[in-house]
């Protein structure tokens, strides 16, 4: 059965189908199917049910003769037989018959040389209102002509029988490369129906077309310089992004080809917990009508969202379309980045707050995705725990990720003239509970500096164990901050722990050593003493 077959028969055994509607549409077909409620600013409040999260333990991707030598298996990616495959989708458009159903038609990739058209059919109308604000969406004129190639068919209330189906538990999220279908069940968390999408395209874009694939945030300045952020959650990249002098191209999943930077998104997927309009002023205005709040809570005896209540999870989320945000790039395209940031909240306090790093540096660090937790973030806690994810995205890898560090390295050797920062907006004069979080505005200060090419111009040092190279100064910044050692008082305890934090790298670097090269490994920090 083609995809073209499996779309027709759903929409011909729905009770009724649904096909493209509007925003306000979707939300008045919400509210009357007691899908959720509106807040006072007009925006969908919607609750996903058993699942607030990802469920990466549960996600497969089918293994045939297209993925059986290129998909990176493993935990991250588990294999699926086709046979199954086809059992369990079979039971997915039965489970579709007498429904109503929902279709979107969009497209991901905004440089043109690169769209993916896609196909989303929906259970329900929050859902395919997540997806026309996360996915971008073509005109009148492009859906005269619109011929899907991936399709997305999205069950939340189907839910496998695990000993038939050889599914973990009851929920799903399974990718076919080869038929170009992502099959969702059993989970009503709509960050599925994102992430799967980006799946794909970190298999096709890298795999097929030449184009790095990257969990990024990206902006542009008047002089059309483009800048990308790199950083696990907590690290800063929406914020530090967010920057009225430049133009955002996206906030999440980007591609870098040969010319260009573009946005994998039509919209943004932001985290809500204790937002304020103090402290992220653009997300916080686009919660308005068609924007699509998840799991979220009232003040009591209000309709007003209370965003430090976190009862249902520490999760909650809001979508809405890229258009709701000022001072974004249209289209949502740059040129070849001229400053790339590595962002890490390192709470050993070990880390420059700005660093520049060779080639080698810059994929080793890549492949790291380095970050850390606090102490207290979870039970028996009581100091900072590194955490890794490699390419700043390692859940969403279908490729091992030497193959997107060798990439990076191919595009800097080829534009020799790109900076690669390392950027700590962690902790500084000792490790969390002993030193301070570094200053935003010293951030911001330091990140400017850089994309004005201020640090062109001043001397450089290199650190004694991580090798980057620290300026000794910067325009607005306090020099003595700079260097991390020299903002201990005891510079024993940072040595200590620089060679700590460096060992950290090592072993977790080991479990990808046999797929890099030897320019990769030698750039490992070396642990050392001083006299």
């Amino acid at each position: 059965m083609t995809n073209k077959d499996i779309v027709k028969k759903v929409i011909d055994g729905a009770a009724k189908a649904f096909i493209n509607l509007t925003p306000a549409e979707l939300v008045r077909h919400a509210i009357i199917n007691g899908e959720g409620t509106l807040n006072d600013t007009g925006a969908l409040m919607a609750d996903t049910g058993e699942f607030t999260g990802r469920s990466p333990k549960d996600k497969y991707s089918v293994c045939d003769s297209k993925t059986e030598n290129t998909v990176w298996w493993g935990d991250i990616n588990q294999k699926f037989e086709p046979a199954k495959f086809d059992a369990l989708l079979n039971k997915v458009l039965n489970h579709y018959q007498g429904k109503n159903i929902y279709v979107r038609d969009s497209y991901a990739c905004a440089d043109a040389r690169y769209k993916l058209n896609i196909r989303v059919i929906n259970e329900t109308a929050y859902h395919n209102l997540f997806c026309h604000n996360l996915f971008l969406r073509p005109d009148a004129e492009d859906l005269k002509s619109f011929v899907p190639e991936w399709i997305i068919i999205n069950a939340p209330s189907f839910k496998a029988n695990a000993a038939e189906d050889g599914t973990r538990q009851h929920n799903f999220t399974m990718i076919d490369f080869t038929r170009k279908i992502i099959l969702i069940g059993g989970s009503g968390y709509t960050g599925e129906i994102k992430k799967g999408i980006f799946t794909v395209l970190n298999y096709i874009l890298p795999e097929e077309r030449g184009v790095l694939s990257m969990h990024c945030s990206a902006n542009i300045g008047k002089n059309n310089d483009t800048a990308i952020f790199f950083g696990l959650s907590g690290t800063g990249k929406t914020t530090l992004s967010a920057d009225p002098e430049r133009k955002l191209i996206g906030d999440d999943e980007h591609g870098w080809a040969d010319d260009s930077v573009f946005n994998f998104e039509g919209g943004c997927y932001a985290k809500c917990v204790d937002l304020t309009l103090e402290k992220e002023p653009q997300i916080f205005n686009a919660i308005r009508f068609g924007a699509l709040l998840e799991n979220t809570r009232f003040i009591p005896g209000t309709s007003t969202v209370d965003y430090s209540n976190i009862s249902v999870t520490e999760n909650t989320r809001v979508a809405y379309p890229i258009y709701a945000i000022d001072n974004i790039a249209v289209p949502s395209v740059g040129s070849v980045p001229e400053n790339i940031f590595f962002l890490t909240a390192d709470a050993f306090g070990v880390l420059p707050p700005i660093s520049k790093l060779s080639v080698g540096q810059a994929m080793y660090s890549f492949i790291s995705g380095y970050t850390a937790k606090v102490a207290g973030t979870e039970a028996g806690v009581n100091e900072p725990q590194a955490t890794f994810s490699a390419c700043f995205g390692k859940a969403f890898l279908p490729l091992h990720p030497g193959k997107y560090a060798k990439m990076l390295g191919d595009k800097l050797k080829a534009n020799p003239d790109i900076n690669v920062w390392l950027i700590n907006t962690g902790w500084t004069g000792g490790p969390y509970g002993v030193g301070s979080r570094m200053k935003l505005s010293l951030t911001r200060a330091m990140i400017t500096a850089a994309l004005k090419g201020e640090l062109n111009l001043v001397g450089y040092e290199a650190h004694p164990v991580f090798g980057y190279m620290m300026p000794t100064s910067c325009p607005h910044v306090p020099a003595e901050i700079l260097n991390p050692r020299n903002t201990w008082a005891d510079k024993s305890a940072y040595d200590a722990q620089a060679n700590k934090l460096a060992e950290m790298f090592v072993k977790n670097f080991a479990q990808y050593a046999s797929g890099v090269d030897a320019e990769i490994l030698s750039a490992a920090p070396k642990a050392t003493q001083h006299s």
